[in-house]
């Protein structure tokens, strides 16, 4: 019989916040494969355990999770543990447990702290309905996409991000949301765990008074039927342009420029403002 994948949660940041079913599982496992074995091994030592460590990463995912499933058939018990929180939520994880589904392995999730969960419960928002993206991208125009993307999803949006970038990125949730209810917790069950709650505006305020540290999840009101200021400007270019006789095409090149704004959407808002 093979052996079983445990996924197993850890905590975001209080060494107390893990349940005993992770203790127990930790300790009876035959490897514990992390994330960090740095880190791991902190949370090990705070509770006498010494089952054996391998690194897990997203650099070696791919080769390593085919030597994790070859030790899973030939009846090894395994639990995956990341950074902190739960396992695979923006995290590594993903392909070692599709490869043990494939291979006939027992995946079981061990849940426990989640930063998403954590300050999506505390944030005051909707959370009947809600959308995880993970991480933003990285580059400006990627990012801008990707939140353009979902400027209209009516849920719950929720992010990670890093500290230094979260100014650009309120800023441009800001120009492409509108002002919009936000909330972001840092360092979430941690000595100093900080939420900011109010508007983008308002949180944008906040990181000038004080340079955010630590790891952050932002949560924003999902659309409401409000037009962001972005959609406003470009909306008033439109009309502007059409006035002057400039063809769809030629409006949407020159404001998909001007705005930094996705070509194929002010086509179709010019196409729209003309009925």
């Amino acid at each position: 019989m093979p052996g079983t994948l445990y996924i197993v949660a850890t905590p975001i940041g209080n060494l107390e916040d893990i349940s005993l079913r992770a203790l127990r599982v930790l300790k009876e496992a035959d490897l514990i494969a992390a994330e960090d074995t740095r880190r791991t091994k902190k949370l090990l030592a705070r509770y006498d355990i010494s089952t054996p460590l391998t690194s897990y990463y997203d650099e070696i995912e791919r080769e390593k999770a085919a030597e994790l499933v070859k030790q899973l058939e030939n009846g090894k018990n395994i639990a995956l543990v990341s950074d902190a929180g739960t396992p695979t939520l923006s995290d590594p994880g993903f392909r070692l447990v599709r490869e043990a589904i494939r291979a006939g392995a027992p995946v079981v999730p061990v849940p426990g702290a989640s930063a998403l969960l954590a300050v999506l419960s505390a944030s005051g928002l909707p959370t009947d309905r809600f959308v995880f993206e993970g991480f933003l991208p990285t580059k400006r125009r990627e990012r801008r996409e990707k939140l353009q993307e979902v400027a209209q999803e009516p849920r719950t949006l929720v992010f990670y991000e890093a500290p230094h970038r979260l100014r650009d990125t309120l800023s441009d949730m800001l120009e492409i949301f509108g002002d919009r209810e936000a909330v972001f917790g840092r360092e979430v069950t941690k000595a100093y765990e900080e939420f900011v709650r109010g508007s983008l505006s308002a949180a944008l305020a906040a990181i000038d008074r004080k340079e955010p540290r630590g790891e952050i999840t932002l949560a924003v009101a999902g659309f409401a039927g409000e037009t962001s200021s972005i959609d406003a400007k470009i909306g008033n270019e439109i009309a502007n342009l059409l006035k002057q006789g400039l063809r769809v095409k030629e409006i949407a090149e020159v404001l998909g420029e001007r705005f930094d704004y996705p070509k194929k959407d002010i086509y179709r808002m010019v196409l729209e403002k003309q009925k």
